[in-house]
């Protein structure tokens, strides 16, 4: 399950999009233009954008060029909508910075094949390769968990569910996960828990993390889940008293 955005102005279409993703499984936003789109992103970053190119205002491209220039979302997967079906407003589409390209009208399984083909593309890296957030390191290979700070390395000591549980969060930092999200990504759809044992890791994950002065990059969002925290900030003390901190 993925959560995906649909940036489409036709009201109808939008509906129609959204009704086929949501039936194979996926967690559907919509937005009639660049405006709502951008608050969408601002609010909650997706896993994926199907982003139509004529649009009320800021054309699709434009908006798309705007979020590559900025670093939270230079990587934010896109797939572009479009009745142009010409070469050249394909090129330019993948100019703009799309990741695939759609031309209208298309069928329910091709759109379908190309989100699963794009968010496969998206999965190797966030399952095998290293994650920082500021001097939090996770080494998916080494099953390894340290911190950087000024030449000093610290390694944390994290169970096995706790080491998932940040993988998963620091994989996508800044988005908000539901307890039943986090349950169905780092234990699996099959496993048939409270989701009230995820706040029970996320306290052990904090305790793990809190030697390093970054217990609070896991953020509550009050009736909502959970949120891995990327930006910079005045980090907290460790857990004995120093000026240790996730700062890069």
């Amino acid at each position: 399950m993925a959560r995906i955005l649909v940036v489409e102005d036709e009201a109808a279409i939008a509906e129609l999009l959204a009704m086929n993703l949501r039936h194979a499984g996926h967690e559907v936003s919509l937005a009639a233009d660049a405006a709502q789109a951008q608050r969408e992103v601002d609010g909650v970053l997706p896993d994926l954008v199907l982003l139509d190119w004529m649009l009320p205002g800021l054309s699709g491209p434009a908006l798309l060029r705007r979020w590559r220039s900025v670093e939270r979302t230079r990587s934010l997967p896109v797939i572009m909508l479009t009745a142009r079906a010409g070469e050249a407003d394909k090129v330019s589409g993948l100019d703009a910075g799309a990741d695939d390209y759609l031309a209208k009208p298309f069928s329910n399984s091709e759109l379908l094949a190309r989100v699963r083909a794009l968010l496969r593309r998206q999965a190797p890296q966030a399952l095998q390769a290293s994650v920082t957030i500021g001097g939090l390191v996770l080494d998916p290979a080494a099953h390894r968990v340290s911190h950087r700070d000024a030449g000093d390395v610290r390694e944390l000591h994290l169970g096995p569910t706790e080491f998932r549980l940040l993988h998963y969060l620091m994989a996508h930092p800044e988005r908000v996960h539901s307890r039943r999200q986090l349950l169905d990504r780092v234990w699996g759809d099959h496993v048939f828990i409270e989701e009230r044992t995820v706040d029970v890791h996320v306290k052990r994950l904090r305790e793990a993390l809190a030697p390093a002065g970054c217990a609070h990059r896991v953020e509550t969002v009050r009736g909502v889940g959970y949120r891995m925290n990327a930006a910079s900030a005045t980090e907290a003390p460790s857990a004995g008293g120093g000026a240790h901190g996730c700062e890069p």
